[in-house]
């Protein structure tokens, strides 16, 4: 996932826009390929479920990426999504600590 100013690219539009659409290949296509089901992979690709580790090195060595790809776009989503989120005001009312020395 990639942040752009200030809205937020998913792993889910990644995958179609990036890797499905360029390879022609459909949802079941995947889930044939890395042996995961299609329901699986369609729940990534409806945001409903994260992309795991498991997931992440599969897509990794079907499209030959770095698992890390995966990994950090779904982390940078989660992160973005729970700063603007509920906790938002949560996170902003705590204060750092400061070393006294």
């Amino acid at each position: 996932m990639f942040i752009i100013s200030k809205t937020a690219v998913n792993v889910k539009e990644i995958l179609l826009e990036e890797f499905m659409k360029p390879y022609s290949i459909s949802q079941s296509g995947i889930a044939r390929r890395i042996g995961l089901s299609r329901k699986h992979i369609n729940e990534v690709v409806n945001c409903k479920k994260p992309v795991s580790t498991d997931m992440a090195l599969r897509l990794s060595r079907l499209f030959g990426t770095s698992p890390e790809l995966w990994l950090n776009g779904q982390m940078a989503w989660d992160i973005w999504h729970e700063m603007r989120g509920k906790k938002a005001r949560e996170l902003k009312a705590i204060e750092s600590l400061t070393v006294h020395g």
